[in-house]
């Protein structure tokens, strides 16, 4: 990729992302360090650290996964919004994952990692768009019930090592999404919500592309150091993921992934 030799370097411009509160400028953000490296406008050098905590916005609230208030059962109003705020919220978090990866390991893994990781930052900030606009049609807004910050305490868990990041955040926590957003679609089709169908359509297939890329880097960075893939990513899980992976799993999704079968059974409950 050619750049200019002496321009903004792309890890100013991340971590000034990262640095930014306000959930639509965030997410303006991310589309245009996406677009700029994209352009040529940003300059492969890694010059800024990156944060240990991104900036947040004063709402929502941030507890811990344990003290979240459940979301309710059934069609009413209330539980329908509290769930697309849960996946609004993690559609946030994932614009700071992205742009954490590509900031933090790009000057190891290249400039493809870069590349991939910021049009991964730039899906998940298109994601967020589409789904507070859906929040404010239901008369809601995010920010508006409180979130937890578990996504953020893997990465800041996996901050000292590529392989470990990869290994939980999009091969863990991201491939969960796999798994429970089909039944999810499956509901709002019954429920006649065409528009909330298509939304979660769409990310689920940008999604399945960014547990494909997050498994070729893991599996390109395991061959340079040497390590056998799958053992080296049960360790890392093990080693580094607080939960549990559970099934059922949406099998022949995690497969177009990169995620085989034989990956993940030996350590699911």
């Amino acid at each position: 990729m050619s750049v200019q030799p002496h321009g903004k370097s792309v890890a100013r411009a991340i971590r000034a992302a990262l640095l930014e509160a306000d959930p639509r400028a965030k997410a303006m953000a991310a589309r245009a360090v996406a677009r700029d490296w994209r352009l040529g406008r940003l300059e492969f050098a890694f010059d800024a650290a990156m944060p240990d905590l991104p900036a947040r916005p004063a709402q929502p609230e941030l507890l811990p996964p344990s003290r979240m208030p459940k979301r309710g059962r059934g069609g009413s109003e209330r539980a329908r919004i509290a769930l697309w705020h849960a996946i609004t919220h993690i559609e946030f978090s994932a614009i700071d994952l992205a742009l954490d990866a590509a900031g933090r390991f790009g000057a190891e893994l290249g400039g493809e990692f870069v590349s991939d990781f910021l049009a991964v930052a730039a899906d998940e900030a298109m994601h967020f768009a589409l789904l507070s606009r859906r929040l404010e049609a239901m008369g809601s807004f995010y920010g508006a019930l409180p979130a937890h910050a578990g996504l953020w305490d893997a990465a800041y868990e996996t901050r000292h090592d590529a392989a470990a990041r990869l290994a939980v955040v999009p091969m863990v926590l991201e491939a969960r999404g796999l798994d429970v957003t089909p039944p999810t679609i499956a509901r709002l089709k019954e429920q006649g919500d065409e528009a909330g169908r298509r939304i979660l359509e769409r990310i689920l297939d940008d999604e399945i592309r960014h547990v494909g890329l997050g498994s070729k880097h893991f599996f390109a960075l395991c061959e340079r150091r040497g390590e056998e893939p799958e053992n080296h990513w049960k360790t890392l899980v093990i080693r580094h993921f607080r939960g549990s992976i559970k099934p059922p799993f949406n099998d022949s999704a995690r497969l177009s992934a990169g995620l085989s079968r034989s990956l993940y059974a030996g350590i699911a409950l």
